[in-house]
């Protein structure tokens, strides 16, 4: 089949000298990344790369990590995308429950981290004098394996998600028809490498031909840097930002002036409600997207275009619209029988993107991945676990079950706390949790940035005002910020296992 990196190639026969790739080391061409791609594709072959070989890839930001991975998908074989900052025996462990025969690195990495692989090892800064082996007859197969992805299991421990390559290529063609990018377009690369979410982040902007710029990561994370790079760049798209980091910046007073000149963020990973609650709409002068969807279905099952001017309605529902070209959304009981719309269903995924399953889990993935009782034999839904209703403008999503909790017999969801302590003007972060007094009632804690000088009375009686009483916090503890995980989410669990330092 056809895949980006086939694109790549090809806008390397019509426009050679466009600027593909910048980094604070220099600009990449699409001539000179195309035949990077080439060249370690074919030493990768010539190593035994083939279909369904699994090729960790553990490299730092930069080219480097963008020809990597490309070249696995050239070489036919599939690639693992591990964060070089993750702690080694994390990265060990993923490599092994991912199933890596050989392993993508560098000299400094390799001696670093000593990640396993049955398979050889490629050192990207010694690739060798090995011959180049043949491409792969017609690219690789439709349902062969494209990528592992990790995602958490219920007993906490990573699993393998095993993704094809029909809905990884389909998916990021979606990106690029449906998001109207184009050669104009300067998409800034945020999500950390070894998450999903970068394969969209590098490679959508590249299968447009477009310009994709990569800085150090520790710059994304200070604000005026991070908006330094977008001015000095001329970014235009944010492809994989989450609403933590969304909110983190328009906590700033230069909010508007970090975010000017975007034409296009895409949101996903978190409720977009409290980042909408704090009016941060206003804040985005360009199109704003709100996507859905798990790693076992391919990054995105959904999108929603919030307004420019959000409804009341829009902000409240937490809406993330309809499904993306090739995704069935069922909204489906306990015993597997469709919602009516308005009713409030658990979410199952079909169509393209759905993942093969788990990678050495047959329990596990017989479990999540069902047949479909309404499509055609031999169709499979991925149970999400996540609640949601059908409207007029799609899909609302109501949040996992085990976020809700109920508070005196009421449902109550922590974001709409969330989003209303983000309307307070001396708060800049907000992350509510639950927990249970020594009598088994539950209650909420709100763990909050921003000015310590606000008094917990005015932050009830700021809620008051829009709150019913069994939504109020019991407690609220400052913090001078709020932890993420590596992918950028607010770290619930961190929160929740940390007393942090009470008001």
């Amino acid at each position: 089949m056809r895949t980006f990196v086939d694109d790549i190639a090809a806008h390397a026969g019509s426009r050679p000298d466009r600027v593909a790739v910048v980094t604070p080391a220099g600009e990449l061409t699409y001539e000179e990344l195309s035949a990077r791609i080439e060249s370690l594709a074919g030493v990768l072959r010539a190593r035994g790369a083939r279909p369904e070989v699994v090729c960790a890839v553990a490299v730092e930001r930069g080219v480097d990590a963008v020809v990597a991975v490309a070249a696995v998908v050239r070489s036919g074989a599939a690639f693992l995308g591990l964060d070089p900052e993750q702690p080694p025996a994390r990265l060990a462990a993923l490599a092994r429950s991912g199933g890596a025969e050989m392993l993508l690195t560098t000299s400094a990495l390799a001696a670093r981290l000593d990640l396993p692989a049955v398979g050889p090892r490629v050192l990207l800064d010694r690739p060798g004098a090995t011959a180049a082996g043949a491409a792969p007859a017609g690219g690789p197969p439709e349902r062969g394996l494209a990528y592992v992805s990790h995602t958490s299991g219920s007993t906490g421990e990573p699993s393998a998600v095993l993704v094809e390559h029909r809905g990884l290529d389909a998916y990021l063609r979606f990106v690029v028809r449906d998001y109207g990018l184009g050669p104009d377009t300067v998409g800034l690369q945020v999500a950390p490498l070894g998450y999903d979410a970068s394969v969209r982040d590098t490679f959508a902007p590249l299968l447009a031909g477009g310009r994709l710029i990569v800085v150090p990561r520790s710059a994304l994370l200070r604000p005026e840097e991070f908006g330094e790079a977008v001015r000095e760049h001329g970014v235009n798209a944010l492809l994989s930002v989450t609403p933590s980091f969304l909110s983190f910046l328009a906590g700033r007073p230069d909010a508007a002036g970090l975010l000017a000149g975007l034409r296009l963020v895409v949101s996903s990973g978190e409720s977009l409600r409290p980042f909408l609650t704090a009016g941060g709409r206003a804040l985005i002068s360009g199109s704003l997207v709100n996507q859905y969807g798990p790693t076992e279905c391919t990054m995105t099952s959904t999108r929603y275009a919030v307004p420019a001017r959000p409804d009341p309605a829009a902000v409240t529902a937490d809406r993330v619209g309809t499904p993306i070209d090739g995704v069935v959304v069922r909204l489906l009981d306990a015993d597997l029988a469709p919602v009516a719309d308005g009713d409030t269903g658990e979410v199952y995924i079909g169509g393209t993107g759905v993942a093969r399953g788990y990678r050495g889990l047959p329990a596990r993935t017989a479990e999540r991945f069902v047949p479909d009782p309404l499509g055609p034999p031999g169709a499979r839904l991925y149970r999400t676990g996540d609640l949601a209703r059908r409207g007029p403008e799609g899909l609302s999503y109501l949040g996992r079950g085990d976020r809700q909790v109920k508070i005196r017999g009421y449902r109550v969801d922590p974001a709409e706390v969330e989003g209303a302590l983000l309307t307070h003007p001396g708060v800049s972060g907000a992350v509510v949790t639950s927990d249970t007094d020594g009598q088994g009632r539950v209650f909420l804690i709100a763990h909050v940035t921003g000015d310590s000088g606000v008094p917990d009375t005015a932050l009830r009686a700021h809620l008051g005002t829009t709150l019913p009483p069994h939504l109020m916090p019991r407690r609220f503890v400052r913090l001078a910020e709020l932890p993420t995980t590596r992918g950028g989410k607010a770290d619930r669990r961190a929160l929740a296992e940390s007393g942090g330092t009470r008001s």
